[in-house]
């Protein structure tokens, strides 16, 4: 019997169960992937929203502000890359009144650091943008983070503190029994809980029917993104946007934590909650609307295309709610990233309220080391840890000088990378100019080491996602 059970292991129930892992209690997360940071997690703008787009009053104002707020603070314990570059809202002219409104919004929600900047400022912080915009608004709180680094910390804080994480595991039912919750996978797992949160994303509303709540729907909005090479990451030093839509906050422009260039998202409304396909019309939306914003950009350098997901839920605001012991956290779209922490504090407080929590546990450990920790040492220390262990001198990937030692590292770490894309999230092995084409073999065979396994039954991200069939040498 667990006390809390966490469904969905994407970046906002990554920080509620590590929000509770300080407690004596007894948690368990499940997901139905082979990895954490499967789905929105994946694949988001990684902005840390300053919170000027929400509309006043709102879950998401309040969380985004607060979450805002305590971000930095959270990378750094968590030992997640983060960076203040601060960001711009650009208009032309005749938006000159929407960026005026965005201002007004930012300063009701309580966003601090907000100005408006005239067009020889605005060209003189960002060179690179279309000298006919006239005005914008500077967010200096504006901020970037990497989602899916942020998550397996947050999920591996957890672990680290005593919770569990079931993999595979999909949710197919939930049993109301009289002393808790019993949830039902469909591979035949059954666990018990006396507590339940909901953080399923787009499949949330389908989570809340299990438990009787039938009163929210979500619908997946798909976004498509561009990622180009690192000699791009200086193209622009600030998240670029422009005034928002319904549909959301428009076509991006923004450097990432790890000096690339992100373009997107697209914004297009769904019914199938899997469909992350990319498309040719993505791709000309994102081409014509980020080049409305930034001149001159160099799309020939683009080294990599996805799509992910956003729940937008029918209620228009985030839905967080508790019934019965269930806290149901739906429609978590963007600024879901940003308002995580928040959110994870805002739950703690829910169980704390009705006395579920008890102690902080003696031996609870806030702190974790950063992934990438190798790369930033100083010669003489990387140094050091070769001589303990040679395979920290022997590169794997090439393009971003990801070593042997840092791969089996990230396999034998809460929660160990399992397939090949869960290396390249904690690693980044395999995201350079190449995208693996050299090294993915190589992190393949060490995969296969490391777990025990077949070197052909290693996937790319779990399920029927097959690298290899047979050898075509020796023996089959």
């Amino acid at each position: 019997m667990y006390d809390i059970a966490i469904i969905g292991a994407g970046v906002v129930g990554g920080m509620v169960a590590s929000a509770l892992s300080k407690y004596d209690i007894k948690i368990c997360i499940l997901e139905k992937q082979n990895d954490v940071a499967m789905g929105a997690t994946r694949a988001n703008s990684a902005i840390v929203h300053a919170g000027f787009d929400a509309k006043e009053g709102t879950l998401k104002a309040r969380f985004n502000v607060r979450g805002s707020e305590m971000m930095e603070e959270v990378a750094a314990r968590l030992g997640v890359k983060y960076k203040r570059n601060q960001s711009l809202v650009v208009g032309f002219e005749h938006e000159r009144a929407e960026v005026e409104a965005i201002y007004k919004r930012g300063l009701k929600n309580g966003v601090k650091g907000l100005r408006l900047i005239e067009k020889e400022e605005l060209q003189t912080l960002e060179p690179n943008l279309n000298p006919e915009l006239s005005c914008a608004l500077l967010a200096e709180t504006g901020a970037i983070v990497c989602p899916y680094e942020l998550c397996i910390a947050s999920v591996g804080n957890a672990m680290d503190n005593g919770a569990e994480l079931m993999t595979g595991f999909e949710v197919c039912g939930i049993d109301t029994e009289e002393d808790g919750y019993l949830i039902k996978s469909a591979d035949g797992r059954v666990i018990k809980t006396k507590y339940l949160v909901n953080s399923a994303g787009v499949y949330s509303d389908r989570i809340a029917e299990m438990t009787g709540d039938c009163d929210f729907k979500i619908t997946p909005r798909r976004g498509e993104y561009m990622l180009l090479d690192k000699e791009c990451g200086n193209f622009t030093e600030r998240t670029i946007f422009h005034t928002p839509t319904k549909m959301g906050k428009g076509i991006l422009v923004s450097p990432t934590v790890d000096g690339n260039l992100l373009l997107g998202p697209t914004a297009t409304d769904i019914e199938d909650k899997e469909d992350t396909s990319v498309t040719p019309e993505g791709f000309a939306t994102i081409f014509a609307k980020a080049s409305d914003n930034v001149a001159n950009i160099p799309f020939n350098k683009v080294i990599t295309s996805f799509c992910g997901l956003r729940s937008v839920g029918s209620t228009g605001d985030f839905i967080v709610k508790e019934r019965n012991g269930v806290v149901t956290l739906g429609g978590i779209e963007s600024p879901g990233l940003t308002s995580a922490p928040a959110i994870a504090e805002y739950v703690e407080g829910i169980f704390k309220d009705k006395g579920v929590l008890g102690n902080i546990k003696a031996d609870y450990v806030a702190t974790r080391k950063p992934a990438h920790y190798f790369s930033t040492l100083s010669m003489e220390e990387k140094n050091e840890i070769i001589k303990k262990d040679p395979a920290y001198g022997r590169i794997v990937c090439r393009c971003e000088g990801i070593t042997e030692g840092e791969i089996v590292e990230a396999i034998r770490t809460n929660p160990p990378a399992c397939d090949l894309d869960s290396v390249k999230r904690r690693t980044r092995g395999g995201m350079g100019r190449c995208q693996g084409g050299f090294c993915s073999p190589i992190v393949v065979g060490l995969i296969a080491r490391e777990r025990g396994i077949k070197f052909e039954d290693v996937t790319k991200f779990g399920g029927g996602s097959i690298i290899n069939y047979y050898k075509t040498k020796g023996d089959k």
